[in-house]
C-alpha cells in the first residue's frame, strides 16, 4: 500500500515513471470520448472515495474522471454532509471508509488531518490539497512542461507572488527532479525557510521579480487571495509589484511558458494578455490534472514503479 501525501512519498524515479505513463496514456486516448475507459481499464473494480472540506472544480472533476477512465468508480463526499462534519474523528472515518472503498482522496486545510487519515486507513490516501502542499497540481505542471518539449533536469522555473502550498510542492519537486526554482515573494509572504533548505540548493527566494524571471524557462504564479483569507487588501497591495505582465514575461527566456494552477484573477496576479496569450499553457495544464492523477492512482496501487 502506498500513500501519496507528498511528492517525496514517490521519489524522483517514480515521478518520472508516472509522467511517462501519463503522457503515453493521454496520447493513446487522443480523439476518444472522455467517458470511455482506457483500453486496459487497469483499475476496474476499484472505488475511490473523495472527501472535500474545501471548494473544488479541477480536483473534483479530474479525480472523478481519472478513476472512471481507469475503469473504476468514485464516491464524492462533502465533509459537511458526513459524520466527519459532526465531530467524528478523522481516524474513525479512515477506518470506516477503508472497509468500503479501495482508496481515499482528501482535499482539506490542515495537513495534520491528511496525515491522520493516512495513519489510520488501510487503503491508499492521496493528498488532493492541504494548506501545506499540493502535490497533484505539481504532477500536472511537470507533465505540461515535459509535454511542451522541455527537459526537467537543468530547467529554471520562476515563481511570482505568494510563498504558498503550491510553491512548497514545486520546491520539493525541484530537489527530486534536479531543476531550479527562483521565487520572488514580498516581505512577509515568503515560503517556510525549512522548505527551501530541504531543496538542497535547488531553490532560493529573492525580492526582485525581474531577478527571478531572468533566463527562466517557465514562469508560474497563483491566486494571491485564498477563500476567506484575512487582511486581503493589505496582502493585495504587497503583491501587486509581483504581477506577471508582458514586460515581466519578456525578461524571461524567449518563448518561456506561463503556468497558473487556476482559478485566476485577471488583473491581479496576472494580466489578461499573458494568461490568454501564446505563451500560456494553462488549459493544457488544467487538462493534465486528469492524466497525471491517473498515473498517481496507478502508482498507489503498485502498477507503476
Amino acid at each position: 500500500m502506498r500513500h501519496f501525501l507528498s511528492l517525496s512519498d514517490a521519489g524522483g524515479d517514480a515521478i518520472a515513471a508516472m509522467l511517462a505513463d501519463a503522457l503515453e496514456r493521454k496520447q493513446a486516448r487522443a480523439g476518444w470520448p472522455n467517458g470511455r475507459a482506457d483500453a486496459d481499464a487497469p483499475l476496474a473494480g476499484r472505488v475511490l472515495a473523495m472527501i472535500f472540506e474545501k471548494n473544488s472544480t479541477r480536483t473534483r472533476v479530474s479525480f472523478d474522471m481519472a478513476i472512471r477512465q481507469l475503469g473504476g468508480q468514485s464516491i464524492v463526499m462533502e465533509a459537511g454532509q458526513m459524520q466527519l462534519g459532526r465531530g467524528e474523528t478523522v481516524a474513525d472515518t479512515a477506518r470506516v471508509l477503508s472497509g468500503y472503498v479501495d482508496a481515499i482522496m482528501i482535499r482539506t486545510d490542515d495537513h495534520a488531518k491528511l496525515e491522520e487519515m493516512a495513519a489510520h486507513a488501510s487503503v491508499p490516501v492521496i493528498n488532493g490539497l492541504t494548506d501545506e502542499s499540493h502535490p497533484c497540481q505539481i504532477m500536472a505542471d511537470l507533465l505540461t512542461v515535459v509535454e511542451s518539449g522541455r527537459q526537467l533536469p537543468g530547467l529554471k522555473i520562476a515563481w511570482l507572488g505568494d510563498g504558498n502550498n503550491v510553491l512548497a510542492s514545486i520546491v520539493e519537486a525541484a530537489a527530486l527532479l534536479h531543476f531550479d526554482v527562483v521565487a520572488a515573494c514580498p516581505q512577509g509572504f515568503q515560503p517556510e525557510e525549512e522548505a527551501i533548505v530541504r531543496a538542497s540548493g535547488r531553490a532560493r527566494v529573492v525580492a526582485d521579480p525581474r531577478e527571478a524571471v531572468a533566463d527562466a524557462d517557465v514562469v508560474v504564479t497563483d491566486t494571491w487571495i485564498s477563500m476567506g483569507q484575512a487582511q486581503a487588501e493589505t496582502k493585495l497591495r504587497a503583491m501587486m509589484p509581483y504581477q506577471v505582465d508582458a514586460a515581466l514575461m519578456a525578461a524571461a527566456k524567449p518563448g518561456a511558458a506561463f503556468l497558473h494552477c487556476l482559478p485566476a484573477h485577471r488583473g491581479e496576479e496576472v494580466t489578461p494578455d499573458v494568461i490568454d496569450g501564446p505563451q500560456s499553457l494553462i488549459w493544457q495544464e488544467a487538462e493534465n490534472r486528469l492524466h497525471a492523477q491517473k498515473s498517481v492512482l496507478r502508482w498507489c496501487f503498485g502498477q507503476i514503479g
